[in-house]
């Protein structure tokens, strides 16, 4: 988790590449997929007119869904989640979904702190000067919005400003 978040931080916009390929927003589908087959139903809906993201915005986005999908396999019970992504014009958006019993209502429902999880999403979208809420919904269950913006202020050359 150090090495991914000094990835992020870092302002060298150098040339450099990762020594292995990161996933990125184009692997939320297979994501889906795989949280499909390990017994977690999963509609993913896609708005808007997708746009080449820096990777370092592609691959936070993948991880707020990885961990939500995890969340929601772990602790929504039997329930089904929904992964929708918005490409707006001067954000990209994600929300994942689900209507299980698990997540923060444990815990007296509304806003809640999390673990790990949650701070994680948390750091990885500050990075970005983006916003995270993490919530439980009233008609059940727990959602994850983050939003992260698409102008060209926020980045230089694929890496955060």
């Amino acid at each position: 988790m150090r090495q991914l978040l000094g990835v992020l931080r870092s302002t060298d916009t150098l040339d450099e590449t990762p020594s292995a390929p990161q996933p990125g927003v184009d692997d939320i589908e297979r994501l889906v997929a795989e949280s499909v087959a390990a017994g977690l139903p999963v509609e993913l809906h896609v708005t808007g007119r997708p746009v080449a993201l820096p990777m370092t915005v592609g691959l936070t986005l993948y991880r707020i869904v990885q961990e939500a999908l995890t969340n929601s396999r772990k602790h929504a019970g039997p329930a089904r989640a929904t992964v929708r992504i918005a490409y707006l014009p001067d954000r990209v958006t994600v929300e994942v979904a689900d209507d299980g019993t698990g997540g923060g209502r444990a815990h007296g429902g509304g806003h809640v702190s999390g673990g790990y999880g949650l701070l994680g999403m948390r750091e990885r979208v500050a990075l970005h000067d983006g916003s995270l809420e993490a919530h439980s919904r009233e008609e059940g269950g727990f959602a994850v919005t983050a939003s992260l913006p698409l102008s060209t202020d926020t980045y230089e050359k694929g890496g955060v400003r």
